[in-house]
């Protein structure tokens, strides 16, 4: 597994696609994906978008970085960092915000790779 975050609009799909030889076609959508496109997919855009519709639709996220390493371990993460900003007033919204911020820290535990983007500049940050 390898795990690219950063803020939003940093360019973390386009060092993806850049770095990892990735295609449009080989990734799929957390806004969008169902839970087999995302155990089956090369990569996964928007995962933190993933985690907010598992808990509006009243699921768990607490293992999903579990699961998707045991189901997909060579999965490529793309998620953006969601705790550096202004904490939300919505009670939902700091739920997502902390249930996608636990799941990106199990993610960086299981990946052999953790890289973060900034300005489209990445950084190794695990190895």
């Amino acid at each position: 597994m390898i795990l690219i975050t950063g803020g939003a609009f940093q360019g973390k799909k386009a060092y993806a696609m850049e770095h990892f030889h990735l295609r449009e076609q080989d990734m799929v959508n957390g806004a969008d994906c169902g839970k087999t496109d995302l155990l089956q997919a090369k990569a996964v855009t928007d995962f933190q978008e993933y985690v907010r519709r598992l808990l509006k639709e009243g699921g768990d996220a607490s293992t999903l970085a579990e699961t998707l390493y045991t189901e997909n371990p060579d999965i490529l993460v793309i998620t953006n960092e969601l705790g550096s900003g202004v904490i939300p007033a919505d009670p939902f919204d700091r739920q997502w915000r902390e249930a996608s911020g636990r799941a990106a820290c199990d993610l960086a535990k299981y990946a052999a790779e953790v890289h973060r983007v900034v300005c489209g500049i990445g950084t190794v940050i695990k190895e």
